[in-house]
């Protein structure tokens, strides 16, 4: 049995079990939102319409870093208790794909967020989560899950540099207690810095916000040594604004906030955007 089917059927004895939630709030809110979608039809929403109205449901939640580093075993872990930017996004989207597939269990969420969150889809060790948004970008491309917008719409090819995780081990519980893995996110690393990706320049993204639609992702790229992306978040069209839906470590919460163009504007380490649209399941 691999790892993500011990996943789901854990999870699975979980909720058909008499085990109390009372510092666990997951089952209620999961079940709250897929209730909600059931009752207004979210199914039959375009898929990008679906995310950003998934996504909205998390408003005000807080901001929490770190949430899946836990422990040596490498495991999918889904929690509703807070997000950073990226597991904000990613299990949005993949509560919107789960509801368009109407399935209702907390484990196909966690089959769901498997598919994305890892190389091909499987877990085999902390070295095949896809760390690097790029990575996650290129995979997820693949996997027929998103489709790269950003060469359409002003991008210039660009390539990166990575090296942060291998040259900063002590920074990873993973990579601290598990030395042999730091290789391997080197072997990786390399992997991706050969690959050709696509940034809309910092100062060419005043002219292409018009061209944002609710419901892509965006990433943002930046100069910190070693790093290809340092932000993620959602665009959402309000009164003809292009804002920014994400998961703020400053604001602590998750919030919607500026519009993208006056938020780089505050962020002198952002270089450009890569911008991603989810796809409709086949």
């Amino acid at each position: 049995m691999d790892r993500r089917n011990f996943v789901e059927i854990v999870l699975l004895t979980i909720f058909s079990s008499k085990i109390s939630f009372s510092k666990n709030e997951e089952p209620i809110i999961f079940n709250k939102i897929i209730e909600k979608a059931r009752k207004n039809q979210w199914n039959k929403l375009p898929i990008k319409q679906l995310f950003y109205k998934v996504a909205l449901e998390f408003l005000d939640f807080p901001y929490i870093g770190g949430t899946l580093d836990k422990g040596n075993q490498e495991s999918c872990v889904v929690t509703f208790d807070g997000f950073d930017c990226v597991t904000f996004f990613e299990v949005s989207l993949n509560l919107a794909r789960i509801i368009k597939k109407d399935k209702t269990n907390f484990a196909d969420l966690v089959s769901e967020v498997t598919f994305s969150r890892y190389r091909k889809g499987t877990i085999n060790d902390y070295t095949s989560r896809l760390h690097y948004s790029a990575d996650w970008i290129y995979d997820n491309i693949r996997k027929g899950v998103v489709r790269d917008r950003t060469k359409e719409i002003g991008g210039i090819p660009t390539r990166f540099n990575l090296d942060f995780m291998s040259s900063n081990p002590h920074l990873y519980y993973s990579l601290r207690n598990n030395s042999e893995f730091i290789g391997k996110i080197e072997k990786i690393e390399r992997e991706i810095s050969m690959r050709e990706y696509y940034i809309i320049p910092r100062d060419k993204i005043e002219t292409a916000e018009p061209m944002l639609e609710s419901g892509d992702i965006v990433f943002f790229a930046t100069n910190k040594k070693g790093l290809d992306y340092s932000h993620v978040g959602i665009c959402l069209v309000k009164e003809s604004k292009r804002r920014l839906l994400h998961a703020s470590s400053k604001k602590k919460k998750v919030i919607l906030d500026t519009s993208i163009f006056n938020y780089i504007q505050q962020q002198p380490n952002i270089t450009g955007i890569t911008v991603v649209e989810p796809l409709e399941i086949q």
